[in-house]
């Protein structure tokens, strides 16, 4: 098969489009045709040498999402049958024009989405469901502080919260970013653009602070986080674009009772993966057939125009997923 293979740790340019060896399906797995993969920042930062795959998953291969058909089925598979058309992550290798995983981690695609479009749905609405839904608890009438607001977690995690009932705020350094937003009626109902206004915590303290702050910036955002949340207030760091150290005031957490929770999908327990898997393709994959959530998609590259996708990706051009397809 071909494989986009990272043949050493670098820039764009290391990676390769390369024949690799095809993998088969143990019992309880599916191999998978790739129709499309999403990028995502960890396929960056692991081209770059500092994030590796978990043990199991191809160590040379990028690709945490996927969408694509079933080619074939391993012993005991009872869930799902060639010629299904699946998606899912993966601790690496979706950028193969194979890939096995587990048939119980596979969610079907939901009717009315393209095969190649669906790979923009798995990461951002499984971590934004998870994070902010399951392990946040975002009710109806909370407020919901979202970073990065342009990002695919970004327009995945208000799209939620809109169904869900809750308020949304969001954060970005570009006002395309905003107006964009704003076009595709997303439900953002308060957009900050923190090159205009940094002090994004004033604005939220004029609103009663956010109940529930999803992150994806990281260290430079902690202290303004703190004064952003409400009492009982509950912050999900998922990413971690300005760096991992920030100074913390435990005395702020105490007083307040708040709660700060780190998470990450890809070094899960199988058992976890399997977990959310079932969850999200029963409780959300149906509002993609109702056309209530949409895959919000920046742009599609070919694969073997992926030294470009991660370039573009790397000058924080984009609104949305970008998707690399075959």
């Amino acid at each position: 098969m071909r494989a986009v293979i990272i043949t050493e740790p670098g820039g764009a340019n290391v990676l390769e489009i390369q024949e690799a060896p095809a993998p088969t399906p143990g019992p309880g797995q599916v191999l998978v045709r790739v129709a499309a993969a999403g990028l995502n920042r960890a396929d960056i930062i692991q081209r770059r040498g500092f994030y590796p795959a978990p043990p199991g998953s191809p160590q040379d291969i990028p690709g945490l999402e996927y969408s694509g058909e079933v080619a074939a089925v391993g012993e005991g598979v009872t869930l799902r049958s060639v010629g299904d058309r699946v998606m899912g992550l993966v601790g690496g290798g979706a950028c193969g024009e194979l890939l096995v995983t587990h048939e119980r981690e596979t969610i079907a695609v939901p009717d009315g989405v393209e095969l190649v479009d669906a790979a923009a749905i798995p990461e951002v609405f499984m971590t934004a469901y998870d994070a902010a839904h399951l392990q946040a608890d975002l009710k109806m009438g909370q407020r919901l502080l979202v970073h990065a607001v342009g990002s695919g977690v970004g327009t995945a995690a208000i799209q939620l919260a809109r169904l869900a009932g809750a308020h949304t705020f969001g954060t970005t350094r570009s006002q395309w970013k905003i107006d964009t937003c704003e076009e595709l009626g997303l439900g953002l109902d308060v957009a900050i653009n923190t090159s205009e206004a940094p002090d994004f915590q004033e604005v939220l303290q004029k609103h009663g602070g956010a109940d529930v702050i999803l992150d994806l910036v990281g260290g430079g955002y902690l202290e303004r986080n703190i004064q952003a949340l409400s009492p009982q207030g509950h912050m999900i760091i998922v990413g971690l674009l300005t760096g991992a150290n920030a100074p913390l005031s435990l005395r702020d957490v105490l007083k307040r009772r708040l709660k700060i929770t780190g998470t990450a999908l890809r070094a899960r327990p199988l058992e976890e993966k399997i977990t959310l898997a079932r969850l999200f393709e029963r409780r959300v994959v149906p509002l993609f057939a109702q056309q209530k959530l949409r895959p919000v998609i920046d742009r599609t590259f070919s694969m073997d125009e992926v030294q470009e996708a991660h370039t573009f990706m790397e000058e924080n051009a984009n609104f949305g997923k970008i998707l690399l397809s075959w």
